[in-house]
């Protein structure tokens, strides 16, 4: 991970960059500097290995589809003050690339919260905006749709996307953010695997 490359690239497009070392770190900073709001989480690995939801609900009203599932909690998000996720894929060029089924993560870090946070763990880096792409399709969907029990090739073979039409697909919509709509947006870089 080339902290310097990553900063002077999302820093010009318009990103708030913070590294930290470890995900302890990046818990640590969060309990400080997100305090009595409404906190959305999007469908995140990173968040579940962190245990952001058990962390941040002492001292936030947390909304996350994870701990109470269904369409009017992916709907509350909508409200959210703070909404943190991660990334399927990011370029060192100072693109995000993320892949959604309901769309609502996708929705809710470009419009409606006051502040986006993204947590990206070192091992979805990769040098362009092409290879975040096939990262985001070939490497975390697959082992999501896995992760979800569903019966599609990718999650049945785990090895790349097939561009199915399953009805169980998890791909149906792909964003890629080259510049922040949510002017607060800042990208945690943590120098940990974390996540898909």
């Amino acid at each position: 991970m080339d902290k310097n490359i990553l900063k002077e690239n999302f820093e010009n497009h318009g990103f708030i960059t913070t590294f930290l070392e470890t995900g302890q770190e990046v818990v640590e900073y969060l309990k400080e500097s997100v305090n009595n709001t409404v906190v959305g989480i999007g469908g995140s690995v990173t968040a579940t290995d962190l245990d952001l939801y058990t962390v941040l609900r002492d001292t936030n009203t947390v909304i996350w589809h994870y701990v109470s599932n269904g369409m009017d909690t992916r709907k509350a998000s909508s409200h959210s003050t703070v909404y943190i996720l991660s990334a399927n894929g990011v370029s060192q060029t100072g693109e995000l690339v993320n892949i959604d089924g309901s769309g609502n993560r996708l929705a809710y870090s470009t419009f409606g919260p006051e502040r986006v946070i993204y947590i990206v763990g070192r091992n979805k880096i990769v040098p362009t905006l092409e290879e975040a792409i096939w990262r985001a399709k070939n490497i975390a969907s697959p082992l999501n749709a896995r992760r979800l029990n569903r019966n599609t090739p990718c999650a049945v073979n785990a090895d790349r996307c097939y561009d199915c039409n399953s009805e169980e697909r998890i791909c149906h919509a792909t964003l890629i953010v080259e510049r922040p709509t949510v002017e607060n947006t800042e990208i945690i870089f943590v120098n940990q695997d974390l996540g898909y």
